[in-house]
């Protein structure tokens, strides 16, 4: 595994500042040790409580805190109340917590003024996610699933995000802290079914893999990598169109379908719309039909896609 960790690309020297959000399960404990056996001495250990499991949450932060201080790394720890932030925006606990979590490394990357995060994201993770994306109608760009690095601007903060496990099975993983006996924290929350990311890992997976009498997550896996390469060329041919304030309507026309779709998407994600889907992606289209004489279209939180004077524009 640790050769895998090997092939980073150059730009990740060990010179280099990073932060790294550790949890203190199994996934992250063990990057957080290949990396210290790299070499990277400049790590910033990030830990966020998510307050959902009390005593055991609280045990999880002083497990990692003290791991940081045992391989002289600098740590921040804080705690954030997911379950008030998850009523208070109508979100569920997951999506909450995934939300304050990247707030969370956005305000430790300006407090140490380094934008360079490693994530252990490893390659169930990125099966669970594209049968996710999957089943929420998402199209190529969500069935690329997490790419081993991409930025994210969090607030006014860009991330530089990179995932060295994306391709390690989590079985892997575990192997690897088994022969090293490195310890780490179980997450009983993982086997909670009330989360819809363990009820696709638990029972949609070994169904899926029952019905086909395979191992389906290494199909999913490679259309994730096939579908993250295709995907990223279409984003690169209207990349300069969807950073623009705003569309022109001839120009949209012109574009082949399979384009048409891929700068509404892009444009609306820039624009800071939420919830892009499929449909809402068609609903934009009916604006630069011919014929059309629909001017405005609904987005979600009040707001509208609007045409006037052959430009497409969101209206507040």
């Amino acid at each position: 595994m640790i050769e895998a960790l090997r092939q980073l690309p150059e730009q990740h020297a060990v010179t280099r500042r990073y932060l790294i959000g550790v949890s203190g399960g199994a996934d992250s404990v063990v990057l957080l040790r290949l990396l210290h056996e790299l070499g990277y001495r400049k790590l910033v250990v990030a830990h966020l409580n998510h307050g959902l499991r009390g005593r055991a949450s609280t045990a999880d932060a002083t497990f990692v805190r003290k791991l940081a201080e045992r391989l002289d790394y600098t740590t921040v720890i804080a705690r954030e109340n997911v379950a008030k932030l998850a009523k208070a925006s109508k979100q569920s606990i997951e999506t909450a917590a995934r939300t304050a979590r990247y707030a969370f490394f956005a305000q430790v990357a300006r407090e140490h003024r380094c934008p360079r995060l490693f994530l252990a994201h490893h390659a169930d993770d990125q099966v669970e996610s594209v049968l996710m994306s999957l089943f929420r109608g998402a199209g190529s760009s969500g069935l690329g699933g997490m790419r081993e690095g991409s930025t994210q601007t969090i607030g006014k903060k860009r991330l530089e995000i990179y995932r060295p496990l994306l391709g390690i099975w989590r079985s892997e993983i575990l192997e690897q802290a088994s022969q090293e006996k490195w310890p780490f924290r179980e997450d009983a929350s993982n086997d909670d079914r009330t989360f819809l990311r363990n009820r696709v890992r638990h029972e949609l997976i070994p169904q899926l893999a029952d019905t086909f009498k395979r191992d389906v997550r290494t199909a999913v896996a490679r259309l994730a990598e096939q579908t993250s390469a295709e995907s990223d060329y279409l984003d690169s041919l209207v990349q300069a169109d969807a950073e623009q304030t705003t569309l022109s309507v001839p120009n949209l026309r012109r574009l082949p379908l399979a384009l048409q779709r891929r700068l509404l998407f892009l444009w609306m994600k820039g624009q800071k719309v939420s919830n892009v889907d499929f449909d809402l992606i068609e609903r934009a289209r009916t604006l630069i039909l011919p014929d059309t004489e629909t001017a405005k279209v609904n987005l979600p939180k009040d707001r509208h896609l609007r045409r006037r004077q052959k430009q497409l524009f969101i209206e507040e």
